[in-house]
């Protein structure tokens, strides 16, 4: 074996190999390119076959002896080219010699490495392609980052991973890389190769499973995927786990983003939120769909960029008085109808609406006017679509083996497998990125039940028990605290929030103390519950109160967020309104009670998008919300309710600053269940405000609680009042205090209760909530192209 083979086997492209001691330096009359040392046949066959798992060590540049002469061998491969030329730093090219289809190799007698070359290959037809070769580039990825990765803790993998447009050596281009480790050869494909496997293999980093390739003159925009060759030979074509960008739904390639080039304007809000604690501050979340929030009618009912919803959404929301939007699932997603649920671009906000930067658009949009954003975000689960993470690399890589484990029997998905290190670090990193990338303040983790328990929704016999013999998956259990902990420490003042439907204990307790460390837990028990009892007849409520405040009695165990969420409008569920009983009116008030419950009692709130509508169908994710109904006097009512509401809750800082503190709550008389009539207050130390709730359409005469103040009372809020459709019966704007013990309290207020109203009494010094709309229709910030001209309701129905 030549010197030149053991130097070209031991190292990678531009390795300078000490040549042999025999080796003797050419004079001026040495050629200037001679024949390279031949490949062995089995070199040939792997290469030919798209077999190769070690391509730098067969081609680029290689130091080396041939006849005594030091010098390097370059190898250049392309399966379709009939001829190639090394053209050399002065600009000058020679011929190398064909040494097999496809391969060409030239010896340079007295050159070293590093050297500056380029490729020009020759194809039938006249073809030529002039480009630097992609195996003279040293591997792009560190070791450090290799390891970190491989034993689960590299926090930024997004910047590593993937495909990143860089100059190397002063030359641009794209770096791929990309985790396999059960593949025989892994190679990146596109446009620019013509989607051929054979033509650009990348190279393994040892036995880390890691695989990685710079190609030259590839920019943003460039489409493509991985051609990863199985270990029983077949090739399987896949999207990359970690791009930023991804064609068009039912197209699949990856796309290459440009790196780093929008300016934020929300720095004043990033920097609030890091001095800031949720727990503590008012949170009042619009949940949206972004498909279906708004339609553009003159444009086939397409949706909303997200540069078109930026502007309407943060006005409309700031107009409603929400504090947060809670984006459904952005993350690539090929079926629409699964609203995101079904991830498989984890680090790509879906096209659909625009690119990366365009989203970042909306989230700046949103952040500078004041609205904090939270991302739905699913580790739970994945589709089993062959272009994506389902069997990668040939083998089980990101899920189970075993569909005892790897496989959800209610979705037809499949398990992240989280005790595999890789796999807890794509999870974590990805929680990261989008609160990194996109300034996200939060994130929703989708189905936590299903990954806390390792028999969720199984029958006996379909699960497997830990090594304890317990139920508990404890792999998840650990992912779920590290992704905490690294949110924490990573981005002060962001928050993680559990649709966690069990009782499972230390949801929101610190990871400390042995809980799982989120900051809020959704309150599945109560939106059930709640929802349960409203949709009873008010003649038999007073059989149900039970239902209405059971949940105070573990309000104090978690930390919750109440939600009306989007899952409780759909699959012929009806909408919110439909689920009140009585007549149109009273299902108007039945609503506006419900709501008024929902922000004055202890949590932070959630509502889907378009319960300010209050439409009279479940929500359809292929049309416009029902923008149309605000030409209707009774929901231009209930909209001015909806705003006054969420002023009210705002600007109260009793109604949120000790939700997790059972002294910002107490019971006035939770007890009248032949009246169904409840009553409490919400304080923050001495400040309070008393709620009543009349929970039947028979009003209340002279009906008298007692009240912690010893002064008069003015009516903050009563939802039965005219000017949000209700009747305005006995409403009074103030209310003397009297002297005259009830209910524990020395001093008690006699009250006339509207029928399915609710009141909310402040003491008369209390400061005035900010001034909402009055009697003016609802001037809403959602117009559609298309739409000048048109009534203020915002955009048509799609």
């Amino acid at each position: 074996m030549s010197a030149e083979r053991r130097g070209r086997r031991g190292g990678g492209a531009g390795v300078n190999t000490p040549p042999s001691s025999t080796a003797t330096v050419p004079d001026a009359a040495a050629p200037v390119g001679m024949p390279a040392p031949p490949p062995t046949a089995m070199e040939i066959a792997r290469l030919h076959a798209g077999e190769l798992a070690e391509p730098h060590a067969l081609l680029g540049a290689h130091p080396g002896v041939v006849d005594r002469l030091a010098g390097i061998t370059i190898r250049a491969w392309h399966p379709d080219a009939t001829r190639a030329e090394c053209v050399l730093p002065n600009g000058s090219a020679v011929d190398m010699p064909m040494q097999a289809r496809g391969l060409f190799g030239i010896f340079l007698p007295g050159e070293t490495l590093p050297f500056r070359y380029r490729l020009r290959l020759h194809f039938h037809g006249g073809g030529t392609w002039e480009h630097d070769d992609p195996y003279r580039f040293l591997p792009t990825l560190g070791d450090v980052d290799v390891h970190l990765f491989n034993e689960g803790t590299h926090r930024r993998l997004w910047e590593k991973f993937g495909a990143h447009h860089r100059e190397v050596d002063g030359v641009p281009g794209v770096a791929f890389a990309v985790w396999a480790p059960n593949a025989r050869r892994v190679s990146v494909v596109g446009p620019f190769n013509n989607w051929d496997g054979r033509v650009y293999p990348m190279r393994r980093l040892g036995a880390s499973g890691v695989w990685e390739l710079f190609v030259p003159e590839l920019g943003p925009g460039t489409l493509y995927k991985y051609e990863l060759l199985t270990r029983e030979g077949t090739p399987r074509l896949k999207t990359d786990p970690f791009a930023q960008m991804m064609e068009q739904a039912p197209a699949t390639a990856s796309i290459v983003v440009p790196e780093g080039r929008y300016t934020w304007g929300d720095d004043g809000w990033l920097k609030a939120r890091a001095a800031r604690d949720p727990v503590h501050e008012p949170m009042s979340i619009y949940e949206v769909h972004l498909g279906s929030w708004a339609r553009v009618p003159e444009d086939g009912c397409r949706p909303l960029s997200y540069r078109e919803i930026a502007p309407k959404l943060a006005e409309h929301v700031k107009k409603l008085g929400f504090t947060h939007v809670e984006f459904l699932p952005v993350g690539e997603h090929p079926f629409y109808g699964s609203w995101g649920y079904q991830v498989t671009g984890f680090f790509a906000p879906t096209s659909r609406y625009g690119t990366p930067d365009e989203f970042r658009y909306l989230v700046d949009t949103l952040h500078q006017a004041g609205i904090g954003v939270i991302l739905d975000w699913v580790p739970a689960h994945f589709p089993k679509d062959d272009y994506a993470l389902r069997r990668f690399d040939g083998t089980a890589l990101y899920e189970h083996e075993d569909p005892r484990l790897g496989e959800h029997p209610d979705w037809g998905t499949l398990i992240f497998n989280y005790g595999r290190l890789e796999v807890r670090n794509y999870l974590l990193a990805n929680a990261l990125f989008w609160l990194d990338e996109f300034h996200i303040d939060g994130l929703r983790v989708d189905a936590v039940a299903s990954m806390l328990y390792l028999d969720y929704s199984r029958s006996p016999g379909q699960w497997l028990r830990n090594r304890y013999g317990g139920r508990e998956n404890l792999d998840a259990i650990d992912f779920l605290r590290a992704v905490n902990h690294a949110v924490r420490t990573e981005h002060p003042g962001c928050m993680t929030i559990a649709e966690e439907s069990t009782a499972w204990p230390g949801v929101t307790k610190p990871v400390g103390e042995g809980g799982l460390g989120f900051t809020f837990k959704w309150n599945m028990g109560w939106m059930h519950d709640t929802l349960k009892y409203f949709s009873v007849d008010p003649v038999y409520r007073s059989y149900h109160q039970d239902q209405l405040t059971f949940a105070m009695m573990y309000e104090y165990s978690e930390r919750f967020i109440m939600p009306l969420s989007h899952d409780e409008v759909v699959h012929l569920k009806g909408s919110l309104l439909q689920k009140m009983p009585g007549d149109p009116w009273q299902k108007f008030a039945n609503l506006r009670l419900l709501l008024a419950y929902q922000f004055t009692r202890p949590g932070k709130k959630l509502l889907f998008m378009g319960t300010e509508l209050a439409p009279g169908g479940e929500w359809n994710h292929d049309q416009s919300l029902d923008w149309h109904l605000l030409g209707d006097p009774m929901r231009q009512s209930f909209y001015r309710f909806m705003e006054a509401l969420g002023a009210l809750y705002r600007d109260n800082a009793l109604f949120w600053r000790r939700d997790a503190d059972w002294t910002g709550f107490k019971w006035i008389d939770v007890g009248d269940r032949q009246n169904s009539v409840v009553s409490y207050i919400r304080c923050d130390g001495p400040a309070h405000a008393v709620i009543v709730l009349n929970l039947t359409p028979v009003p209340r005469e002279r009906y008298r609680i007692g009240v912690p103040g010893t002064h008069a009372y003015r009516l903050a809020l009563s939802s039965d009042d005219a000017r949000f459709g209700g009747s305005g019966y006995g409403q009074r704007d103030r209310l003397e205090v009297q002297a005259v013990p009830f209910h524990g309290h020395e001093h008690s207020v006699e009250l006339t209760l509207p029928p399915l109203g609710a009141l909310v009494l402040l003491p008369e010094d209390a400061p005035p909530a900010a001034p909402t709309t009055d009697d003016a229709e609802p001037a809403l910030a959602v117009r559609t192209e298309g739409e000048a001209g048109q009534e203020a309701g915002g955009p048509a129905h799609g």
